[in-house]
């Protein structure tokens, strides 16, 4: 006689069909079953093509955009990109209202990416780090919309694996967050309070997708950041500041070294290598730091909209990749960076950007041909 199904036996199973139907119910996809748990490394070897993509503000569209224009998307938006690494440099968060999708997006191609030897690797940002500090100061209504939607999915979610008998009794998600907030807006409070509850420390969202988020990485001889790396963080050990940050982002420690991500001379805040002008930017500072990092030839970073487009500075040492594309910045046009370590070392830019149609365009070091609105394009960048 078959055993009778009940929570009693199945607690796993309904806690697993709860979770997805929180996610469908939120982001309108189904995540792929997760591969074994990848080891938390700082640095990866040169894969056969690798592409940056910068920072992306709550704009899905620009995103999928940015995406699809380095061929790692098909039109039915799953990973096409083979064994190709992806490093997105942080700030996801805040400016715009999908925030959340974008967060389950990149979560779906990672476990997609995985199955065809590719990679996606994911960073913080300033904004990331704002937000699990509760500082929603760049956080807009629909962004908070998408948050309180959210939660009222979780709290459902909650409510039915709390009726089974065979699962511990979930945490209630608004534990310890006031009910109200001095100079907040009645009608924002629930946003907030969800914020709060989604990305503090040990919060739902934190834990899963913050804290597997790298704060700084190397991939063959690249140095992906958002900000910049000095020094002094050289010598605090990169793999011991993406441990420290995972650590806090996901409640197994109280705090997390300042020095790493506050303040204009942290990772994920510092301009010294992305000031928009050039000639600004610190080039001494950078040569010391990339001869202390082993292999290391270039830097990559996010954080300062490049409003030319993505360019390079320090003779191509440093390599600024934020174009503004979100429509919470200055909504520009997608571009993105693609690597080839294994063929020479050969860098290009790929841009949506239309100026380039059938037009040669020159800039210091770099080259523009373009051949079209959303087709990639050329920019061919010394290494």
């Amino acid at each position: 006689m078959e055993a009778e199904m009940s929570c009693d036996n199945l607690p796993n199973f309904v806690s697993s069909f709860v979770d997805t139907f929180v996610d469908f119910c939120v982001a309108g996809i189904f995540l792929p079953d997760p591969p074994s748990p990848p080891l938390f490394q700082t640095s990866f070897p040169s894969p056969d093509r690798l592409i940056a993509i910068g920072d992306l503000h709550g704009d899905l569209l620009k995103s999928k955009q940015a995406l699809r224009l380095a061929g790692l998307i098909d039109s039915n938006d799953r990973w096409s990109g083979g064994s190709s690494t992806l490093v997105q440099v942080g700030d996801v968060l805040d400016r715009g209202g999908q925030e959340l999708k974008i967060l389950y997006f990149l979560e779906k191609l990672k476990r997609q990416a995985v199955k065809s030897g590719g990679n996606v690797i994911t960073m913080n940002g300033n904004h990331e780090i704002m937000n699990v500090d509760g500082d929603f100061r760049y956080v807009t209504p629909s962004g908070l919309d998408e948050f309180t939607n959210w939660a009222d999915w979780f709290c459902i979610g909650n409510n039915i694996k709390s009726l089974c008998d065979g699962l511990e009794k979930p945490r209630y998600l608004y534990d310890g967050i006031p009910s109200s907030f001095p100079r907040v807006k009645q009608e924002y409070v629930k946003g907030f309070r969800s914020r709060i509850a989604a990305l503090r420390p040990q919060g739902p969202i934190a834990s899963r997708f913050l804290s597997k988020n790298l704060t700084v990485v190397v991939v063959g001889e690249s140095v992906f950041v958002h900000g910049g790396v000095l020094p002094d963080h050289v010598v605090y050990g990169l793999e011991r500041i993406n441990e420290e940050v995972r650590d806090w982002i996901s409640g197994l420690k109280g705090k997390v070294n300042s020095s790493l991500v506050r303040g204009r001379n942290s990772l994920v805040w510092l301009r010294k290598f992305s000031n928009e002008v050039a000639k600004d930017c610190d080039c001494g500072m950078l040569e010391h730091v990339l001869n202390t990092i082993p292999g290391a030839r270039r830097m990559i970073m996010g954080h300062t909209i490049q409003e030319g487009g993505i360019n390079g500075a320090c003779g191509n040492r440093a390599i600024r990749i934020d174009v503004g594309m979100s429509e919470g910045c200055i909504n520009g046009l997608p571009e993105v960076l693609e690597i080839n370590e294994n063929s020479g070392v050969r860098m290009r830019i790929l841009t949506a950007n239309p100026i380039y149609h059938n037009s040669n365009h020159d800039s210091d070091s770099l080259k523009k041909e373009g051949i079209g609105l959303l087709i990639p394009q050329q920019v061919e960048v010394e290494a």
